[in-house]
């Protein structure tokens, strides 16, 4: 009991395996939105960072999605008083150890980390937090289909509420002498704080901040680039008028 109240006190966010055998849902662009990456940033450090570190991540880096130094002073601002440091979490590796059996990864590059042949990180991240369910079974009571038997619970069930996964036996297509066990679909068995629709938004909110924290200067990179292939193309055209008009006597 002191072990489930501890977790739940300190509200653990998100542990991150090997994908299961789903088809991973495509993770929302929200690269260009600065209000859902505001909201990203709100949701990580409240339901992430009491575990999660992400020691790559600066707070004054948040200046880049809008927010003002005096609002990630007032609102952000948890586990370290001064605004140029890293996002480091309140949970000592001791603690990790005694409570979950292991210290949770830092999420610095999680994104970028979980990019598989079956899709982008931000898509395993994006299924991944829209695919828990109820399993008595596990430890923490928590099961997830993008993860299956993992270890840390569903922190954001008062969000999403709680339910439970539906399984039918199908016949094995290679073997009809066996039956495998397939997902059906999800029974809700009591309401969150948000609608279906909201939960998927707030979490694709929270996918696109962990996407920028992988990569804080993405778009100023695209940027750059689409401005370098423009001129190159522009002085090979000119290039090629000077090198015509150059031999054009010559014959």
């Amino acid at each position: 009991m002191k072990k489930f109240l501890a977790m739940l006190l300190l509200l653990p966010a998100l542990a991150f395996g090997s994908e299961g055998g789903i088809t991973l849902d495509r993770a929302p662009d929200r690269s260009g939105d600065l209000t859902a990456l505001q909201n990203g940033a709100k949701l990580f450090v409240n339901y992430c960072l009491n575990c999660h570190g992400a020691a790559l991540m600066r707070f004054n880096r948040l200046r880049d999605i809008g927010l003002t130094e005096d609002q990630i002073k007032a609102n952000l601002l948890f586990t370290t008083d001064k605004v140029g440091e890293t996002m480091k979490t309140a949970m000592t590796s001791k603690d990790a150890k005694a409570w979950f059996g292991g210290e949770p990864p830092d999420l610095s590059v999680i994104a970028r980390a979980k990019s598989s042949e079956k899709g982008s990180g931000a898509d395993y991240l994006y299924t991944y937090l829209r695919t828990y369910y109820r399993d008595d079974t596990r430890s923490t009571g928590w099961n997830n289909l993008a993860y299956p038997n993992v270890g840390m619970p569903h922190v954001l069930w008062e969000l999403q509420g709680q339910r439970t996964a539906k399984y039918v036996e199908e016949k094995d297509p290679h073997d009809h002498s066996k039956t495998i066990h397939k997902f059906e679909k999800f029974e809700q068995l009591t309401p969150g704080t948000m609608k279906p629709g909201e939960y998927d938004v707030a979490m694709a909110d929270l996918v696109g901040f962990l996407q920028y924290m992988s990569e804080p200067v993405k778009n100023t990179r695209v940027r750059l680039g689409v401005i370098v292939l423009l001129f190159l193309g522009i002085f090979t055209v000119a290039a090629w008028r000077l090198n015509v008009a150059y031999w054009k006597d010559i014959k």
